[in-house]
């Protein structure tokens, strides 16, 4: 004896088909959702630039970054081992670029470059912990550099 249900013939006492399609619905939501997160990132400041004849380092203690033409945002992700500064060095040759800094989910402006400039100093507060360096350009920049050190 066959049974009509909807769209189809089910066989008597066989619930495999109707309980496999919400099956497949979840796993395809689970892994759009893997997915996309994995897409996002993890981080909590994301680089973004493009650049011409470009070098950078990221140390646990110290970053830089030189570049014949750069234009976006490149983060740095320092660790701080107890309460201090950052120092820095900063020149552009043309364009405006800023430096913020975050320590504590604060993201606070460090120093402003604008074409011609030449910056040495140090400044911001920072604790124990993971510390940010982002470097913001307006437009594009032309030979510059950057470099920081946690004290």
């Amino acid at each position: 004896m066959v049974s009509y249900k909807g769209e189809g013939f089910i066989a008597p006492g066989n619930d495999f088909y109707e309980k496999e399609e919400p099956m497949k619905k979840t796993l395809l939501l689970i892994t759009v959702l893997v997915f996309l997160f994995l897409l996002a990132g993890c981080g909590k400041y994301q680089s973004s630039y493009k650049a011409v004849g470009f070098v950078h380092s990221n140390g646990a203690t110290a970053a830089e970054m030189s570049f014949y033409s750069f234009e976006g945002r490149m983060v740095f992700k320092l660790k701080s081992s107890g309460e201090g500064d950052i120092s820095f060095t900063a020149m552009l040759e043309s364009g405006e670029a800023a430096v913020y800094y975050d320590y504590s989910g604060t993201k606070s402006k460090l120093v402003a470059v604008g074409a011609g400039e030449e910056f040495e100093g140090h400044g911001g507060y920072i604790e124990s912990g993971t510390v940010y360096i982002i470097v913001e350009t307006t437009g594009e920049c032309v030979n510059g550099s950057f470099s920081f050190h946690l004290k």
